[in-house]
This record gives C-alpha cells, sequence and structure tokens, in this order.
C-alpha cells in the first residue's frame, strides 16, 4: 500500500518526452516523498518501478483506446 501511495502522491510528478508522451515519474522525488513519510525506503525503491511500468502500460492503453475510437 506504501507504493501504491507514493504513486499516487507523485501523479503530478510525471517526467515527459519532447513530443509529450509520458516516460515515467520523477523517482527521486518518488523515493524523497517515501523517505519523509516514513515509509521502507528499500522495498519502496524495489517496488515503485515496476508499479511505474504498470502505470505506463495503462497510459499506453488509454491511448491505443482513443485512437482506434
Amino acid at each position: 500500500w506504501q507504493v501504491w501511495d507514493v504513486l499516487l502522491r507523485c501523479a503530478g510528478q510525471l517526467r515527459f518526452a519532447p513530443g509529450g508522451g509520458v516516460l515515467g515519474i520523477d523517482m527521486g522525488v518518488a523515493l524523497k516523498l517515501a523517505e519523509v513519510l516514513g515509509y521502507d525506503i528499500a522495498t519502496i525503491a524495489d517496488l515503485l518501478p515496476e508499479a511505474e511500468t504498470g502505470l505506463l502500460e495503462g497510459l499506453a492503453r488509454l491511448k491505443s483506446e482513443e485512437c482506434s475510437e
């Protein structure tokens, strides 16, 4: 749940490509936030990239659905 909480709180900390596509979240900000919240940093650092991958896959799926409409 801690990773999910950090991911949700960092929704405004996305990194964008020059063309406007989402590259991911700002991991530095996310890990600092986790530290400030008192979360287990080692666990967050291990699991957050997987959560980021899921986020990017979901965004790609949404974009694909929008293009097919």
